[in-house]
């Protein structure tokens, strides 16, 4: 459970620091957003992105946040609130029922690897094993990078616990 609570916290900060990284309208503004977000967590740069509001009610709900916080490193494949919403209407809110938490869990973790795995490392894999213990479909082609359907659509989120990678669809486990 701790090792899931890991690469949810990883997913969270991947998000933050995507939203610290935009707020900059300056190249020096861009270098200290970086800096800044390498020194926070993956859960805290996620929060103070603002744009994986979904995401964090997840982690929540599925007490991912602590592990998350930990020392890690993980490697998050994250979200955003945009990709939640392409799940069928009452899917995100059916998971967030405590009753359903272990299949949240079992969701959140299929987004977290194990280790800092950057986008460099990510282009060279045909697939992953998540923290959830399945794999992740990898295909990188013409300069893109897929992970099973969803596109990755920004890279090497730094984070004091790992790197996150925005996704633009939820990843499902078999």
């Amino acid at each position: 459970m701790k090792v899931q609570l890991g690469s949810a916290l990883v997913v969270l900060a991947v998000l933050g620091v995507s939203a610290v990284q935009a707020a900059g309208t300056c190249s020096a503004k861009k270098e200290t957003a970086k800096h800044d977000s390498a020194k926070k967590d993956i859960v805290d740069t996620a929060v103070a992105a603002g744009s994986f509001k979904t995401l964090a009610a997840a982690l929540g709900a599925g007490g991912l946040v602590e592990t998350l916080k930990s020392k890690g490193p993980f490697t998050v494949f994250a979200p955003t609130d945009e990709a939640f919403a392409k799940l069928p209407k009452g899917t995100v809110e059916d998971l967030l029922k405590p009753e359903n938490k272990a299949k949240l869990v079992k969701i959140l973790t299929y987004h977290v690897v194990a280790g800092k795995v950057t986008a460099a490392d990510v282009a060279k894999l045909t697939s992953a094993k998540t923290v959830e213990g399945s794999e992740v479909k990898i295909e990188a082609k013409d300069g893109k990078v897929m992970v099973n359907d969803a596109n990755v659509v920004k890279t090497d989120i730094a984070t004091s616990n790992g790197v996150i990678h925005v996704i633009d669809s939820v990843i499902l486990p078999n």
